[in-house]
């Protein structure tokens, strides 16, 4: 199932196509007009926010005057469709970014995590946004989930979860109830490590909301932190701040339940309702 990403092409491409500049011993504003760029139409090149085609690339090793072919592949990967757009899906990087990652840390406050989460839950969830959203979102996230169990490459979760998220009937009692059952099946795969985080311990880390963080099996990609708010989605890939929110996630490791203890914690909740 292995795949590969255009987002996620687009954004070492454009890492490359930086490194090859400063290699060059150019700046910004001494290359943008030798390529028919202004600056900070070539700085969003440089960061993966706009494409690089072929042709820019060609141009871009003539002016550095470093040959690369590899750079050309990356090109015309960049440009090629993503998996989640046979869902008629319209990702803004996050899914891209999620397909090339190894492992993801999630704490999730207000609800279960995606990969963690029935078909039905999801269609709860998502009939309960505040707009209608394009594609088929439960396909697509199902297809999201087959990474957990992926012979090829994996996608290792270790999710961290509030009581709260657990004890709100999303869906109903019996949604919530084969909810429950799913996330026990779920933590018995060897790729996914699942914590609860009890009411009762009070205050923690996470009050501030849900966030996600990707890791990458390639040492020259940064780690990137996700947060998604009422109106879209930050993707922050500063290492002070996605450091700052690994602390975060690994005192909440370390509040929250023990895997066993949650799994069992978990077992109990589901044969209460």
């Amino acid at each position: 199932m292995a795949q590969t990403s255009p987002t996620f092409r687009r954004r070492r491409l454009a890492r490359r196509l930086r490194q090859m500049r400063e290699q060059a011993g150019m700046t910004l504003e001494a290359a943008a007009p030798r390529l028919d760029k202004t600056r900070s139409s070539l700085g969003r090149v440089e960061t993966g926010q706009s494409r690089a085609d072929v042709h820019l690339v060609r141009s871009m090793m003539d002016l550095y005057d470093h040959y690369d072919p590899d750079l050309l592949d990356l090109a015309r990967e960049a440009r090629r469709p993503g998996w989640w757009t046979k869902y008629n899906i319209d990702d803004r990087g996050f899914i891209g970014m999620e397909t090339e990652a190894a492992t993801e840390f999630e704490a999730s406050i207000v609800h279960v995590p995606g990969l963690l989460q029935t078909e039905d839950y999801m269609r709860a969830v998502f009939a309960s946004g505040l707009t209608t959203a394009r594609g088929d979102r439960v396909a697509a996230r199902v297809h999201r989930q087959a990474r957990l169990a992926d012979a090829e490459f994996p996608l290792e979760l270790v999710a961290i979860v509030d009581e709260a998220a657990l004890r709100k009937q999303i869906g109903g009692v019996e949604v919530m109830r084969d909810q429950l059952q799913h996330l026990v099946e779920k933590a018995q795969l060897p790729s996914v490590t699942l914590q609860v985080l009890r009411n009762r311990d009070g205050a923690h880390a996470g009050m501030d909301g849900s966030f996600i963080l990707l890791s990458f099996p390639d040492e020259e990609e940064l780690d990137l932190l996700y947060v998604s708010h009422i109106v879209g989605s930050l993707h922050i890939e500063k290492p002070e701040e996605v450091a700052a929110a690994r602390l975060a996630f690994d005192r909440l490791r370390s509040e929250a339940l023990s895997p066993a203890n949650s799994v069992a914690f978990v077992e109990r909740m589901r044969d209460e309702l």
